[in-house]
């Protein structure tokens, strides 16, 4: 059984990314995002004096929005890009849109929550690894969850 499917706006067939590509993307990401996280951060607390507790934010705020930014404004972060794979909206739309996105994302905001959201941000985590695994178009719960995202080969 073939997990391809047509795409009704390219007039392709697509294909859905792995797990594997997928993880190893959102590894290259998250190394991106808090190398240039911790530098932003550092650098807004040696000019602002803002406060420790802003430094939760690059692991869990800061990733959300280099997610969300790379998604909607060109289909694919850097990670993604450097390993063929590109995020459709629902609807084989190019991209997401804002909401399609924060919502695809929302999970990583757990880390916020005191003491207990790095738990609940591996049980997510660990539900959209078997998610994707366990389905035919590859879409974790948080795809659906985003009215059907879809993370692709890129064409």
């Amino acid at each position: 059984m073939s997990t391809a499917g047509y795409d009704p706006y390219s007039g392709t067939t697509v294909t859905p990314g792995g797990l594997g590509k997928r993880a190893a993307a959102r590894f290259v990401d998250w190394i991106v995002a808090a190398l240039v996280g911790a530098i932003l951060f550092w650098l807004l607390n040696k000019s602002a004096h803002v406060p420790g507790w802003v430094s939760v934010l690059p692991g869990a705020g800061f990733g959300f929005l280099y997610f969300l930014g790379f998604e909607v404004t060109t289909g694919s972060t850097p990670g993604k890009k450097l390993l063929g794979l590109h995020v459709n909206g629902a609807g084989g739309e190019p991209r997401p849109s804002v909401k399609e996105s924060a919502f695809r994302n929302a999970y990583m905001l757990l880390n916020l929550i005191p003491c207990i959201g790095g738990v609940l941000w591996f049980v997510a985590a660990l539900g959209i690894a078997v998610t994707v695994s366990s389905s035919a178009t590859k879409q974790g719960w948080h795809d659906r969850f985003a009215d059907g995202t879809q993370v692709v080969e890129a064409p």
